[in-house]
């Protein structure tokens, strides 16, 4: 990856200076390289440093180590530091919270906050088929009018995947995309309806990281119509309304993952034990152990990855290709899921470090792309497109590279032939019996 200033590609490398001043502290990365430096302010997510030749570069938060991110914490709470008159004096505060990652656990349950589901009615138009209703931090458009006791129940799915994602050791910040105050919800009252609004047609519903805005349709969710209001029939599921906030809330990190994390950490979650606003996370094996015994038992899913080295490095468009009919599909995503568990609890450690250390690189990739896009010289046009000084490079985006730029920290140097046997050997010991093959 092209790096914004040479300065930055110094301190990437570790080399460190060795003038300092009185206003110069040692400055430790997460892999334990230092560089001195002054503190001069945060841009978005990254940290301003003066280098003592006087140039001021940034760096992400993420890849400093805890205690530096902890004393950024106390410049945040205003204590001592000089901040540049350009940025801002403080990071984002869900960023500068998040726990350092030799901290991170797993949680046992994640129980949605009471405050989070109040539901606010903002309007409802019959005329025009637009009601509008908020939560904490979402906001739902439905084309028809809800009972509020089905309203209650969306926002607290809604909310409460947010609470377990942000409670997982992912480290993911889950915050609504930039310039918004709450996540987008759509809610459409026929497939039809869902279709023309850009629904996949062979989906029940869908996260557009276009528009950022989350897609459902009625059907998908089991409601039925009692005079000119909604409610919840017996067919009312959560899961592919669990599934799809999961890719919402990681939108930020989409573009920097394999599509089989993306797919399999929205599967992991789904997957997971969920009743009136409770996720048992801790429950994570019996929810493994039922999810294969019913793609064995109705689905006739045989347990098994073919080809994993191709599965871990599989291009967009490969695996578009792959998921060429709804079967295929369905089993792309449960292999996903398998792998993603896998990395979660049975390998290395059984502690997941491999993923929590491969997520956090991901996220020092989602910093760096949001402090190029914070740096005044970089100008925001229509259509999605921007402009850049040639002097000042964006960094990877390229769907073809930027995704498996850490892959190997969850590879860690293993043949593909041992992590295989590894997968084997791993899920035996839960008493799955699964086939891997190299």
């Amino acid at each position: 990856m092209p790096s914004p200033t040479p300065c930055l590609t110094v301190l990437a490398i570790g080399l460190a200076c060795s003038l300092c001043d009185a206003a110069t502290r040692s400055w430790t990365d997460v892999t334990g390289r230092k560089v001195d430096a002054e503190f001069a302010g945060m841009r978005g997510d990254s940290v301003m440093l003066k280098l003592p030749s006087g140039q001021t570069v940034p760096y992400p938060l993420s890849k400093l180590s805890a205690e530096d991110q902890a004393f950024i914490q106390t410049q945040a709470a205003g204590e001592s530091a000089p901040a540049s008159p350009t940025a801002p004096a403080a990071p984002p505060a869900a960023d500068v919270k998040r726990v350092p990652i030799e901290k991170r656990v797993w949680p046992q349950q994640v129980e949605v906050p009471a405050r989070s589901i109040e539901i606010a009615v903002v309007s409802e138009n019959a005329a025009e088929r637009k009601y509008l209703y908020q939560s904490e931090a979402f906001e739902f458009t439905s084309q028809a009018k809800l009972a509020g006791s089905v309203m209650k129940e969306v926002a607290r799915t809604f909310e409460a995947t947010r609470s377990l994602v942000d409670a997982l050791p992912w480290g993911i910040v889950c915050k609504p995309p930039q310039g918004r105050p709450r996540f987008l919800a759509a809610l459409y009252e026929t497939r039809d309806d869902y279709i023309a609004a850009g629904g996949p047609e062979n989906s029940g519903g869908v996260y557009s990281s276009g528009d950022k805005t989350f897609k459902i349709p009625f059907p998908s969710l089991g409601m039925e119509k009692r005079g000119q209001t909604y409610f919840k029939d017996d067919n009312y599921s959560n899961g592919t309304l669990v599934h799809e906030i999961t890719h919402q809330l990681m939108d930020d990190y989409l573009a920097f993952l394999p599509k089989w994390i993306i797919e399999g950490t929205a599967e992991y979650t789904e997957m997971l034990p969920y009743k009136s606003g409770t996720f048992r996370a801790d429950a994570h094996k019996s929810g493994l152990k039922e999810d294969t015994k019913l793609w064995e038992e109705r689905e006739h899913f045989s347990l098994q990855i073919p080809n994993l080295e191709k599965m871990m490095t599989m291009s967009r468009d490969a695996w578009d290709a792959e998921c060429s009919t709804p079967q295929k599909m369905r089993d792309m995503y449960h292999r996903s899921q398998l792998l993603v568990y896998f990395f979660c609890h049975l390998d290395g450690d059984g502690k997941g470090t491999r993923l929590i250390q491969f997520m956090e690189a991901a996220y020092g990739q989602v910093a760096e792309l949001r402090a190029f896009f914070a740096d005044p010289r970089v100008k925001r046009m229509d259509g999605g497109r921007f402009s850049y000084p040639r002097d000042f490079p964006p960094p990877d985006m390229n769907s073809e590279t930027a995704p498996f730029k850490n892959l190997s920290i969850l590879v860690a140097e293993r043949p593909y032939q041992k992590l295989a046997q590894e997968i084997v050997d791993g899920y035996k010991t839960i008493g799955v019996k699964i086939t891997v093959t190299p």
